[in-house]
């Protein structure tokens, strides 16, 4: 089981969580093994409404990547309509996203089961819920490695060094960390790249380039999942 976060908000958490989701699959099979893998967005802010409900695009494509078959509910068992701060959202809906309320909501029970899960987060790491209470209090109960997804744009040195000590700080390993060039322009990208190789502590699983229509399986070709260890939790 692994927490996704990101630098920001469009980091690119829901790419890189299926392109992830689609290179555990392609691991399993090399392996002659066929994993059963989930992703699980506990909280979503922005969704259609549709007959069945509110579906938010992230969620969706997560459980598209998935090889388990699960309702929406639980993949996504928090969704509001608006896409705006979840704590604001929840507030005008009267529903409680306290870290106990979501962890509450989650099927522990199918997460426990499948070989590998990804549980993909909202925002960044410091994502507030309301009442002093953040995103990543849900990452410390559970108590996840963490896989960091870094929006490559200007800025993301900073982004990524803050996230990298704030996840530390909160006394869990990060597992691995992806570059995700959101920003084909981006100035001095290989230097950039080099830097944060250089700089952050966890595993580098890969630099996904910049694809004007990108989809999980064309991101599954640039990243490495052996450094999560997943093959030794599989066998």
């Amino acid at each position: 089981m692994f927490f996704v976060t990101g630098t920001d908000t469009d980091s690119g958490k829901t790419l890189i969580s299926t392109g992830l989701l689609i290179a555990l699959k392609r691991a399993s099979e090399r392996l002659g093994l066929q994993w059963q893998t989930m992703g699980v967005k506990p909280i979503a802010s922005g969704a259609a409404m549709t007959p069945a409900g509110l579906r938010n695009q992230d969620a969706l494509q997560l459980m598209a990547a998935s090889s388990l078959t699960l309702s929406y509910e639980q993949v996504n068992p928090i969704c509001f309509q608006q896409a705006i701060a979840p704590h604001i959202a929840a507030q005008t809906c009267e529903v409680s996203i306290a870290p106990e309320a979501i962890v509450a909501q989650l099927d522990l029970s199918a997460m426990a089961g499948a070989d590998v899960c990804l549980i993909e987060g909202a925002g960044g790491w410091r994502l507030p819920l309301g009442n002093g209470h953040y995103l990543s209090e849900v990452a410390q109960h559970l108590k996840t490695p963490v896989i960091l997804v870094v929006g490559m744009k200007l800025g993301c040195l900073n982004h990524a060094l803050l996230t990298q000590e704030a996840i530390l700080a909160d006394g869990l390993p990060i597992a691995g960390w992806v570059a995700n060039r959101l920003d084909p322009q981006m100035s001095v990208f290989d230097e950039n790249l080099a830097s944060l190789q250089q700089m952050m502590s966890a595993p580098f699983l890969g630099c996904v380039p910049f694809l004007p229509h990108p989809s999980a399986q064309q991101v599954a070709d640039f990243l490495d999942v052996t450094p999560l260890g997943v093959p030794q939790m599989a066998t």
